[in-house]
């Protein structure tokens, strides 16, 4: 591995059927109470590791200029053939590594979901891709990204799990490092073929990151105005939750 796990490729065709317990509404509805409490207006969003989109197709709907940005081939194809109605303005998107985002422009904020930091497993890479982020962000502008907490994913070790659709059948085991603070998926992926049906696997990992690791970070990239909420909530994290959420500033006025 290289920093990076697999890149959702047998997983791409059948991630939104697998993933429907996931309300994205609810969590578009978070980001804009997020948004609403920023001093700078957002108009322009990076979603970062945007997966097959649903997110960025749902704040293009909401009205906002959306870049989706993902390194899988497979997940931005997917995107890039979706087209809810109501969309004025369609996401445009980009395949990029975090750590090499290169944007035309800048963006009022970045959002970054699902844990997707989380895959980020080298810190030397997940420190440049904050700096990318704050790079490609305007002065003032808004940063959020959620994590699963070390204490989730070490919960996650020796288990088993089956996702199925009418056409995909899924079996992952994980497998919880503890000197490498690393989760490890191992995945079976079976696509109907007809009668038949195609076997491939995917192995993907995610590192614990602390919350105070995180925000070295953040401040590390020149980041400011740090702060941690609850999952989906306006209020600091309790004890026992099982994702974070973080918001960070570029700061208005950048020191030479």
């Amino acid at each position: 591995m290289n920093g990076w796990d697999a890149r959702y490729g047998p997983l791409a065709g059948c991630y939104d059927a697998m993933t429907e317990d996931v309300n994205y509404p609810a969590w578009a509805d978070f980001l804009e109470k997020l948004f609403a409490r920023q001093p700078r207006p957002v108009h322009t969003v990076l979603d970062l590791a945007c997966g097959t989109g649903t997110m960025s197709w749902l704040l293009a709907r909401r009205g906002y200029e959306v870049i989706g940005v993902d390194i899988s081939p497979d997940m931005l194809a997917v995107a890039a053939e979706k087209d809810p109605a109501g969309v004025a303005e369609p996401p445009i998107f980009l395949c990029q590594a975090m750590e090499d985002l290169d944007l035309y422009g800048t963006v009022d904020a970045c959002v970054c979901l699902l844990d997707s930091v989380n895959h980020v497993t080298r810190a030397d890479l997940l420190q440049r891709a904050f700096r990318r982020v704050r790079l490609f962000l305007e002065p003032g502008g808004l940063f959020v990204f959620d994590v699963h907490t070390p204490a989730h994913l070490e919960s996650l070790d020796g288990g088993m799990f089956l996702d199925e659709t009418e056409d995909a059948y899924c079996v992952w085991r994980t497998d919880y490092d503890p000197r490498r603070k690393i989760c490890t998926y191992g995945m079976d992926v079976f696509h109907r073929q007809g009668d038949l049906w195609r076997r491939e696997e995917e192995v993907h990992e995610e590192r614990a990151y602390t919350p105070e690791e995180l925000t070295d970070h953040l401040i590390r990239a020149d980041f400011v105005d740090i702060r941690q909420y609850g999952e989906r909530k306006l209020r600091r994290p309790k004890e026992g939750e099982a994702r974070l959420f973080f918001t960070a500033r570029k700061p208005e006025e950048i020191s030479k």
